[in-house]
């Protein structure tokens, strides 16, 4: 295309990514085609598109501008991200297959791992990607997928993506990373080696807490080809509407997520400095394990972070307290979202294995919306007065 050969900054690719523009009617955003089937001309030879399930040109629009920002081939959009996750790419392996796992991995991807698909005879080890001999010792003959994250959720750990990448290519299995707190605009895994890059859509590409969506990326042709032939048999796929108001999300990407991180990093060094919190985990900070590496291979910080409080009576205290950010599931608004990994993200978790991943019952994650960063230190200011209160 003219337009991707003259783009070279990534906050111009956010707005150009894949149809800019329409192409029949030159209008500034495609249609939402609200279509469950097309007409056949020619019923012995079925045309590009036959059926709203395999294919629709809102979706379609929406796949190639997150392929194109993430250097892909082709891109799936999907109901979720657990959608994509569990109805397609964990469905390439087969019972009796092994997965080497992050074992900080959002909590939606442990839950169906420890659960539906261990039921199905998918076994599944969960190991510190952040050492990769960790991974090479749980390889088993059988292993077909490595499954990373990073940073994690939410304890905010830094996984070497192209070590990890090129581990799982000598142990000839299939490599996938959530990229959901990066985005592409901030980091591209497909380049650094990995088959699959997947995001909760929902989150960050939507960016206002509007929808439920997920894509995923293929590096190569034969693995799309693998994932489409997969999610058009179980047809978790995203309706045109939704797909349309992410694809009117990523157009706003780069601008929102400049000003997020950089609330992001301030609020990091705020909360460091305030004697009611434990610990503060965000890449930007100087002293955060694996910043190194993260700025390797990431262009930032990112906009979520997390900290602890004493306890889970003060994060109660503490959440009951603030009143600009939400206090939800999920992340990536415009709006700043506090969320309770213990009841929240992590709740499939036992208590016991949170806390040895670094989740302990104080924790509390925090993604930076737009808000003045004024407005948000004085009102978590007052909410940590409320925390440290006794009774």
């Amino acid at each position: 295309m003219k337009k991707a050969k003259c783009a070279t900054e990534e906050k111009t690719k956010v707005i150009h990514a894949g149809l800019d523009r329409d192409p029949f009617t030159g209008a500034s955003s495609i249609p939402i085609y609200q279509v469950s089937t097309y007409h056949q001309a020619d019923p012995m030879h079925l045309g590009p598109r036959d059926y709203g399930r395999g294919d629709n040109p809102t979706r379609e629009a929406l796949e190639a501008a997150v392929a194109e920002l993430e250097g892909g081939v082709r891109g799936f959009a999907f109901g979720s991200g657990v959608a994509a996750i569990g109805s397609t790419l964990l469905a390439l392996a087969k019972a009796g297959d092994h997965v080497i796992a992050a074992r900080d991995i959002y909590g939606g991807t442990y839950r169906i791992l420890t659960t539906i698909f261990r039921d199905w005879g998918l076994n599944a080890t969960f190991v510190d990607m952040t050492d990769v001999d960790e991974i090479r010792k749980a390889a088993r003959p059988n292993t077909r997928v490595v499954f990373a994250e990073t940073p994690s959720n939410p304890a905010m750990r830094i996984t070497d993506l192209a070590l990890v990448a090129k581990t799982a290519r000598e142990l000839g299995a299939f490599s996938i990373v959530d990229n959901t707190f990066m985005t592409p605009y901030l980091q591209k895994p497909l380049a650094l080696g990995f088959d699959v890059s997947l995001h909760s859509a929902t989150k960050f590409l939507g960016g206002h807490s509007d929808l439920i969506a997920g894509v995923a990326v293929a590096a190569d042709d034969k693995t799309a080809a693998r994932i489409r032939r997969v999610q058009t048999g179980f047809g978790a796929i995203l309706g045109p509407q939704d797909s349309w108001l992410v694809l009117r999300g990523i157009r706003t990407l780069a601008a929102r997520m400049d000003a997020q991180q950089a609330g992001a990093g301030a609020m990091a060094a705020w909360l460091g400095t305030r004697p009611e919190v434990g610990k503060v985990n965000y890449p930007g900070l100087p002293r955060h394990p694996g910043r190194d590496i993260h700025f390797a291979q990431a262009s930032g910080a990112g906009a979520v972070l997390s900290f602890e409080l004493a306890d889970r009576e003060a994060v109660a205290r503490f959440l009951g307290a603030v009143s600009l950010p939400l206090v939800a599931v999920s992340l990536g608004g415009v709006e700043s979202i506090l969320s309770y990994p213990a009841t929240m993200s992590h709740a499939s978790m036992p208590p016991e294995v949170r806390r040895s991943l670094g989740i302990p019952d104080g924790l509390i994650r925090l993604s930076v919306g737009l808000e003045g960063t004024g407005d948000l230190i004085a009102d978590l200011e007052c909410a940590l007065a409320a925390a440290s209160q006794i009774g």
